[in-house]
């Protein structure tokens, strides 16, 4: 998607994407970019090094609360990166 894209490179850039949420569910520094064009879209990233932009998951969304596969598997991938960034 385009709109998800051009929102994640304002992120790289340092700005802030047009709709985004903090996700402290999932972890520390963990935002979810929120895409409307089309339908409902979420990209949940990280943006806490310098680096990189590390998106955990990205998924359309089709119902008003977030499903809980989609945190789990967010908090999943969020504790192996950080689990892999230690072990460097």
């Amino acid at each position: 998607m385009r709109e998800a894209g051009y929102q994640l490179e304002r992120v790289q850039a340092g700005r802030e994407p047009r709709d985004w949420k903090p996700m402290r569910s999932v972890g520390p520094g963990v935002n979810e970019l929120r895409v409307r064009v089309g339908g409902a879209f979420r990209v949940i990233y990280v943006v806490k090094f310098a680096e990189a932009v590390y998106v955990l998951h990205a998924f359309q969304k089709k119902s008003q609360r977030t499903a809980r596969l989609d945190i789990e598997l967010a908090r999943s991938r969020f504790t192996s990166l950080m689990n892999e960034r230690r072990a460097q």
